[in-house]
């Protein structure tokens, strides 16, 4: 493994001109000090790496360098069998085409030996990230969005956030990211960077003004601590349900497997009911969750919950009661014998 490491460490200093110590460790999934014991390795091996001190330092190669290795091993090879027939979203930024011919071109540039591996593993291996019921979100500017982060132009975004509260404001736009078939807009701020979901942004103006991109920026590393900050501070609704096996079943196939815990901490009670404590994030997705879970489901509390469920249960009365009791009202046959 450590070889394949040093390869890896030798082709992110040639393809990224300088980068630090830290993110040649979160790229490579080590520890700084490993990267500092390979790059030891790489010096003494032949390879002309330094490093340099102060806020724009960093390692790197002596410039002009390149290594002249070609193939990939095996796991690199099944990788790139997995991606080749999933272009996912990309089709809404017309790039789908293109990803296919490029891992065509790519493909093509293996050793003749490793062709029929990559073919190989391209049959017993596919990626596809489309959901089966999920549908797309509707992001009519993201044409815009696209040619705004390309050419470092600053945009007006006309925005309307979680709450429903439209907003305008002036952002500059450093990527676009797509996640489970929703795409988001990564923008500078006079706040920092910032997140917004595409199907939310109702209306975008180019600008005339462009903006320099902050050098030190890491789209991978944001995202990746933004995802994580954004799990930890998403909204809670707790609600504690009281549950029969077949209720508690249908609710955990709703919920995510992190719910998985809360579930199995539950206390099981005499008549096979489970009490549990579950975080719904939102009122709204409480009660539809509850209502799609049926009958096996008692609200314990909190007590709003349990009112909107008895308000809608009468509304629901009032609406189809009278209906339903004349249905299932005896007929009584005109026909004499």
């Amino acid at each position: 493994m450590r070889a394949d490491r040093l390869v890896s460490l030798m082709l992110l200093l040639q393809t990224r001109p300088r980068m630090t110590a830290g993110d040649l460790a979160r790229e490579l999934q080590v520890s700084e000090r490993t990267i500092h014991r390979d790059l030891d390795a790489l010096s003494r091996s032949g390879v002309p790496v330094y490093t340099t001190r102060g806020a724009a330092g960093g390692v790197a190669l002596v410039e002009g360098w390149r290594t002249q290795l070609t193939g990939l091993t095996r796991a690199e090879l099944h990788a790139l069998a997995a991606i080749s027939g999933a272009p996912g979203g990309l089709g809404a930024l017309g790039l789908s085409a293109p990803l296919r011919s490029g891992l065509v071109k790519l493909s093509a540039a293996l050793p003749a030996l490793q062709q029929p591996a990559l073919e190989y593993a391209r049959q017993r291996l596919h990626v596809d990230a489309a959901s089966f019921f999920a549908q797309e979100e509707d992001v009519p500017h993201l044409g815009v969005l696209r040619d705004a982060t390309w050419q470092n132009r600053r945009v007006s975004l006309g925005y309307r956030d979680f709450d429903g509260k439209a907003g305008r404001r002036v952002v500059e736009p450093y990527a676009l990211v797509l996640k489970a078939e929703r795409w988001y807009l990564v923008a500078g701020t006079d706040k920092g960077p910032r997140v917004y979901r595409g199907s939310r942004i109702e209306a975008v103006r180019l600008r005339r003004e462009t903006f320099e991109r902050p050098a030190r920026f890491d789209l991978l590393a944001f995202w990746r601590d933004w995802c994580a900050r954004f799990a930890g501070q998403r909204p809670r609704y707790d609600v504690t349900l009281r549950l029969t096996a077949q209720a508690e079943a249908t609710l955990r196939r709703m919920r995510p497997p992190t719910d998985t815990a809360r579930f199995d901490a539950g206390r099981r009670e005499r008549d096979g009911r489970r009490t549990a404590t579950v975080d719904f994030e939102r009122e709204s997705i409480a009660l539809a969750q509850v209502l799609e879970a049926g009958p096996g489901v008692e609200v314990v509390e909190p007590e709003s919950l349990r009112a909107r469920l008895v308000d809608l249960a009468r509304a629901v009365l009032d609406t189809h009661g009278r209906d339903a009791s004349h249905a299932t009202r005896p007929r009584h046959s005109s026909m004499k014998l």
